[in-house]
C-alpha cells in the first residue's frame, strides 16, 4: 500500500501485508493511518477557496473508509449530477497512484510475477525498488519516464492511456480486498459534500467535466 505525490513519487509505503487482507486491517494498523487519525501526519492547514475552508486530504477508492483526511467516491447508482461530477474528478485524481504503481511494476520486472524469497528479503526488495523509483524520477526522468509512458490529458479533458497499461498485469502486486468502513463520521461526509460543492462551483470546476459526465452516463466505481 502506498501514497504518492502528483509526480508519481512514493511518499509513504507499507510493505508486508497479505493480498487477502482487507483495507481496514492493512490501513488501520499502519503508522500513517494512526498519524492521520490523530492529526500528527503533517498535512497542511486548510485553505480557503471559493468561500469554502477546504482541507488537504488523500484520495482513495471505494475500499477505503471515508475520513475527513481521506476522500472516496459517493456510493450507489442513483447519484445526482453534482455527485457524479465529484466522483469523476476523484477518479481522475486516483489515476496518479495507478500510474505510480504501473511505472514501478513496468520498470522493475521482478513485480511481473510472484517473488520467490523469504518475507524479510521481499520487504527489502520492495523498499529498494520504491527508493530507486523515486531516485530515477528525480535524476533521470526523461529516460525513466519517456513521453507517452503515463496517462496524458488534452485541453478538453480527454485521457490517453499510458504505454504501461498495455502490459500484462503484474502478478506480484495484488489488489486489496474490499471491506470498507460503512459508518463514516458526519464530519467526513460534510467534508465530501463541501468538496462536491467546490468542484461544481465556478471557482473549482473545469470546463469539460459536465460534458464528460453526461456523455458517459453515471460514473462507475
Amino acid at each position: 500500500m502506498a501514497i504518492c505525490d502528483a509526480k508519481y513519487r512514493f511518499l509513504w509505503v507499507d510493505i508486508g501485508s497479505y493480498g487477502r487482507d482487507n483495507d481496514a486491517a492493512v490501513f488501520g494498523r499502519s503508522d500513517i493511518a494512526k498519524l492521520l487519525e490523530t492529526g500528527d501526519a503533517g498535512l497542511p492547514a486548510a485553505d480557503e477557496e471559493g468561500g469554502l475552508n477546504l482541507p488537504y486530504y488523500l484520495v482513495g477508492d471505494e475500499i477505503f473508509p471515508l475520513r475527513q483526511w481521506l476522500m472516496k467516491p459517493y456510493p450507489g447508482k442513483n447519484l445526482t449530477l453534482d455527485q457524479q461530477i465529484y466522483n469523476y474528478r476523484l477518479s481522475r485524481a486516483r489515476r496518479t497512484i495507478e500510474n505510480a504503481f504501473g511505472i514501478l511494476s513496468s520498470k522493475f520486472r521482478i513485480f511481473r510475477s510472484p517473488i520467490i524469497a523469504n518475507i524479510d528479503l521481499i520487504d527489502l526488495i520492495v523498499q529498494a525498488c520504491t527508493v530507486l523509483h523515486n531516485y530515477l524520477l528525480l535524476t533521470d526522468n526523461a529516460k525513466y519516464l519517456p513521453s507517452g509512458f503515463v496517462d496524458s490529458y488534452d485541453s478538453s479533458g480527454n485521457i490517453t492511456d499510458g504505454a504501461w497499461r498495455t502490459e500484462p498485469p503484474a502478478e506480484g502486486l495484488v489488489p486489496l480486498c474490499n471491506q470498507g468502513n460503512r459508518n463514516a463520521p458526519n464530519v467526513a461526509k460534510a467534508t465530501r459534500d463541501m468538496l462536491r460543492t467546490y468542484v461544481t462551483s465556478d471557482e473549482g470546476s473545469v470546463s469539460w467535466q459536465h460534458a464528460h459526465v453526461t456523455d458517459v452516463g453515471p460514473i462507475r466505481e
